[in-house]
């Protein structure tokens, strides 16, 4: 998802990010470096990764200093080797160390996505599947973190609950059966949205095909489970048309075999809510 099209400005997140560490002022700086200071700062790769955040990096430090010089960026996508520059900076001294956390937290949380996420697309080349992430964004970072992973190779699933309707195993219990939850649930959406299934057995996938469906998703099945499932729908009359998504108990060592068994879609949580951080220093010298 570009960042031109968040639902929220952009600007005024990284302006809250910037209140909520600054507070009342950067006392430390204020005592110690004058405002007239210039200085240079260096944004360095302590590891290898895919960089990915380096434009909310500028923005950021851009809101302490409108004046400042960008050096030698790299682009977001770049892979980036152990000691590698991705940035440098050019500005008052005082708002590169007044935004350095900021900026660089960000900047290591965006490529450790960006990052994780292109393992897994490596993982699966070759195969029709495509990579996806889920919901399972940090509050407040959804639309960073989501961008993170597009820049990693990955595709984004529902970026909220408005953008489709996904049946889950919630939703089921809750109506009373699968069969019920599709037929309320169609009583009061039109086709304006995609219509998801998300179904944990042969069984309850048998009984969401006697629907019209956009897609189904395959819950916590194993390889072998999955296999059984494509060859289900794509038997269906309409079933060539169904996508069909696999979720659940993913890693890098058994992504593989999820996506050999037939799968369009897998989608892991993991991409963002269990990424690690890249280790990523900013240096500041005087200019």
């Amino acid at each position: 998802m570009p960042l031109s099209l968040v639902r929220i400005s952009r600007q005024e997140a990284l302006k809250r990010f910037l209140e909520e560490d600054i507070g009342r002022g950067d006392v430390t700086t204020l005592a110690i470096v004058p405002p007239d200071q210039q200085a240079i700062g260096h944004f360095v790769a302590k590891a290898p990764l895919i960089l990915a955040g380096i434009e909310l990096v500028v923005e950021t430090l851009a809101i302490m200093d409108e004046g400042i010089v960008v050096e030698n960026r790299h682009r977001d996508g770049d892979e980036l080797h152990e000691g590698q520059r991705a940035a440098s900076v050019r500005g008052q001294a005082r708002a590169l160390l007044t935004g350095e956390r900021v900026a660089t937290n960000l900047l290591q949380r965006l490529c450790g996505i960006a990052t994780l996420t292109r393992r897994f697309v490596e993982a699966v080349r070759g195969t029709q599947a495509k990579i996806l992430d889920t919901r399972k964004t940090t509050p407040g970072l959804r639309v960073f973190e989501k961008y993170a992973v597009t820049v990693g190779g990955g595709i984004n699933h529902r970026f909220g609950l408005d953008d489709a309707i996904l049946i889950k195993d919630n939703h089921i219990r809750l109506a009373g059966g699968i069969s019920a939850a599709i037929e309320t649930a169609r009583q009061h959406e039109s086709r304006s949205h995609r219509f998801e299934v998300e179904v944990a057995t042969l069984e309850e996938l048998q009984a969401a095909l006697r629907y019209d469906l956009d897609a189904v998703l395959l819950d916590n099945m194993n390889p072998e489970m999955v296999r059984q499932a494509v060859a289900c729908v794509r038997a269906h009359e309409h079933g060539n048309k169904i996508v069909i998504e696999a979720s659940g108990g993913m890693t890098l060592d058994n992504v593989r075999a999820f996506a050999e068994a037939g799968v369009d879609w897998i989608s892991i949580g993991a991409l963002t809510h269990t990424a690690p951080a890249v280790d990523m220093s900013f240096k500041i010298y005087p200019a």
